[in-house]
């Protein structure tokens, strides 16, 4: 599947299969909550520990519904690129099926997804440092190869399956008497704000974007109407700089994200140290940048219709733990500044 064939968009009912299909398949995340927190945001916050996840990101469940359904289908192999996550992710799947795997990461892609990805029995292909190149490279080999390719953005299943995260989160909240009234989700490709907003479908919850200052092409597109690439800016956040969100999480998300909230390394870094220090639990900077937005979600008045001064919940949903030991170093002392990340 190409990025250029934008299929029939998923609903919240291909969530809800989505989730019936992985029950047992993939870890059920817990569900973590700090006064702490509370207090520093103004709100109940209810966090999705997917860094959990099995391959450290919640990309495993997009992957497994993808290459499961391709595996029931016959397929031999798939092909895969990505940032990081989703490569593992892949990978994983298709050992679990017993499909062969290629996955195309950048060159500047982190170690530890690298290893990860090779670990699950990958072969990994190496190619620049923007989507357009691991694409081009993706789709060659998946067109001499014969096997699918499993995009990161655009895949109807990959985008149910990473919603499942979210619906586990929106169920938890409401069985415990706290139900959602926001959800927050880091932004990269799109895949997973699009499976938050179709499983926020037919609910008063209000769904956010987060984004890294200068990788905010959610943002921009909203305001253009249409995908619209952006020269990613350095971030800590790696897992966040694709380029341009994808043209299917587009269009499920432009009618229902009530906001984007941006964020910077400085933000990104206070998060992650919240959460190792204060809930020990250690999340990768692109996982982190989910809290850094919801903190700043404060100044939103309690919707309409609440009642009884209820305060205010907000699901985030941190969204992977694969992270270099040498920068969980660096962002745990101290002193930390963009040049010293870099």
């Amino acid at each position: 599947m190409s990025r250029t064939h934008a299929p029939v968009l998923p609903t919240r009912a291909d969530v809800e299969e989505a989730a019936r299909r992985l029950a047992g398949r993939v870890v059920r995340t817990p569900v973590l909550h700090s006064p702490t927190i509370d207090r520093l945001a103004g709100a109940r916050i209810l966090l999705k520990a997917e860094n959990l996840q099995d391959g450290g990101s919640y990309k495993m469940r997009g992957a497994m519904l993808a290459v499961g359904r391709l595996a029931d289908a016959g397929h031999t192999g798939v092909v895969a690129q990505s940032t990081g996550n989703h490569a593992v992710a892949v990978a994983l799947a298709a050992r679990r099926h017993g499909l062969a795997a290629t996955v195309v990461l950048p060159e500047d892609a982190a170690p530890v997804k690298v290893d990860r990805a090779r670990a699950a029995g990958a072969r990994v292909v190496r190619a620049g440092t923007t989507v357009e190149e691991r694409l081009a490279v993706a789709r060659r080999i998946a067109h001499e190869e014969g096997h699918p390719l499993v995009d990161a953005y655009d895949h109807p299943d990959v985008v149910a399956g990473q919603g499942s995260a979210s619906l586990e989160l929106i169920e938890e909240a409401a069985r415990s008497g706290t139900p959602l009234d926001a959800l927050v989700v880091p932004v990269g490709g799109g895949g997973g704000i699009a499976g938050a907003c179709l499983a926020a479908a037919g609910t008063p919850i209000e769904v956010y974007g987060v984004e890294p200052v200068g990788c905010d092409s959610l943002a921009r597109s909203l305001a253009a109407g249409r995908p619209t690439p952006v020269a990613p800016a350095p971030s800590l956040a790696d897992g966040l700089r694709p380029g341009c969100v994808g043209g299917l999480p587009f269009a499920v998300a432009r009618k229902r994200v009530r906001g984007v909230v941006r964020v910077d390394d400085d933000a990104i870094v206070e998060a992650f140290r919240l959460l190792l220090l204060d809930l020990k639990v250690l999340v990768e900077p692109s996982g982190a940048a989910a809290l850094a937005g919801a903190l700043r979600l404060g100044e939103v008045a309690a919707p309409s219709g609440s009642g009884g001064g209820r305060r205010r919940t907000v699901g985030v949903v941190l969204t992977g733990g694969n992270v270099e030991a040498d920068l969980v170093a660096r962002l745990a002392g101290d002193r930390m500044t963009v040049g010293a990340a870099a």
